[in-house]
């Protein structure tokens, strides 16, 4: 058996995904640690144990992501490349929501934009809003350094406390707008406001921000699908926020199942597909 193994390499967390060479799914696997190379090493060896395989087994690694270029051209004696994340975040969400074409909005540290479809993968754009946003306003304003901690937090807070909604602002909707659609964000900061409210306040800016520039570059491109991925995706508010502007803007928001792996997805099918494969 012949294993194709593609690893999206961050900072501090590695995604790992494996394919036989016939394309069969053989597992999936997320990875911790205090750096790149200790993550990285840890995921493939972690991975070749639960799935109960060997180093002989894996005829290729695909490696993509920040930390990929800490890698040489072998890992563990196993021959190993690298291929533009871009490609790989392209590939990897058509992949897994199974669509031809869309805007593949890549949740990380920050947000990438990358238009796929049957004219090629082009990153189209980016911001630097994203996890890293979360994780720095919430430890300034909450006190909080864990995402899981400000996640859990965020679900417990009111976002009435801290945004201002265009109810707030005007007795009946402003044309299309209703009353409960945030005017600003942070912009009513109520006196005994808590951590909580805050927290669900960061989270609700950074989804509404990331998810009204997937709308704008939908319409700029002429595209209805937009595929989310990456940690950030999980939140749940980010499912609010996103089914809010499918209503709004008729923009089809799709978070695939294993959405966190659509890059690492990807870097394995970059090989597969040597076609498309930078």
């Amino acid at each position: 058996m012949s294993i194709i193994i593609g690893i999206d390499v961050g900072g501090s967390t590695t995604k790992i995904v494996g394919y036989t060479d016939k394309a069969q799914l053989v597992g999936m696997l997320k990875v911790e640690a205090a750096d790149p190379q200790t993550s990285a090493y840890g995921a493939l060896g972690k991975f070749i144990n639960e799935n109960k395989l060997a180093l002989t087994d894996v005829k290729q690694i695909i490696l993509t992501g920040v930390g990929s270029a800490l890698f040489q051209k072998k890992v563990y004696g196993i021959p190993a490349s690298t291929v533009d994340e871009f490609q790989a975040i392209g590939l990897g969400g058509l992949a897994l929501s199974n669509k031809k074409e869309g805007l593949i909005v890549s949740l990380g540290t920050g947000t990438a934009f990358v238009r796929a479809g049957k004219q090629g993968i082009f990153h189209i754009g980016g911001s630097g809003v994203g996890g890293g946003t979360v994780l720095g306003l919430c430890n300034k304003l909450c006190g909080v350094k864990s995402f899981r901690s400000i996640v859990k937090l965020a679900e417990e807070g009111k976002l009435s406390k801290v945004d201002l909604n265009i109810g707030d602002i005007s007795p009946r909707a402003i044309s299309h707008l209703a009353k409960d659609i945030t005017a600003s964000n942070f912009g009513k900061m109520e006196d005994g406001h808590t951590p909580a409210d805050l927290a669900a306040g960061v989270l609700n800016l950074v989804f509404q921000t990331v998810g009204m520039m997937a709308v704008f570059a939908c319409l700029n491109e002429n595209m209805n699908n937009v595929i989310v991925t990456g940690t950030l995706s999980q939140v749940p508010a980010a499912q609010k926020v996103f089914t809010l502007l499918k209503r709004m803007h008729g923009i089809n928001f799709i978070i695939p199942p294993h959405a966190i792996y659509a890059t690492a997805t990807g870097a394995a099918l970059s090989y597969l597909h040597k076609g498309k494969r930078k």
